[in-house]
């Protein structure tokens, strides 16, 4: 009876382990940008960079931003195992007040759908250093 114990645990244990999916991963410096206050009408950049913890080549669908003032560069290419890239954000700073706002990527990395966040306050030109 113990080596038919022994046994079907040994087999549940290696069932388990051979169940396991590599995936891609992203590991991102930062997920979140606070820009702080910046000049009405002028664009500003938010740079996410990330590295592929995964052990397959990261894909990157689509990434797009909250709204329209919002433009984002992505790497169209896959990102390799161990690799690094970079997605920018580009804000286009038109009305004055604070701004929270987001972009969506969608990929094969593990969990699907990531969202990464800025914010900041536009402010009239001038008044950007009080």
């Amino acid at each position: 009876m113990k080596r038919l114990l022994f046994f079907g645990a040994f087999v549940l244990m290696t069932v388990c382990m051979a169940m396991t999916i590599p995936a891609a991963l992203f590991n991102w410096r930062s997920a979140t940008h606070d820009f702080g206050r910046i000049p009405q009408s002028k664009p500003v950049t938010a740079e996410f960079s990330f590295t592929n913890k995964g052990e397959l080549p990261l894909v990157i669908n689509q990434a797009k931003g909250s709204c329209g003032c919002t433009g984002v560069e992505y790497p169209k290419a896959p990102v390799m195992p161990g690799q690094s890239g970079v997605i920018k954000a580009t804000f286009n700073a038109a009305a004055l007040g604070a701004f929270n706002k987001s972009v969506t990527v969608e990929s094969n990395a593990e969990g699907g759908t990531q969202m990464l966040y800025f914010k900041g306050e536009v402010v009239k030109e001038g008044t950007v250093a009080q």
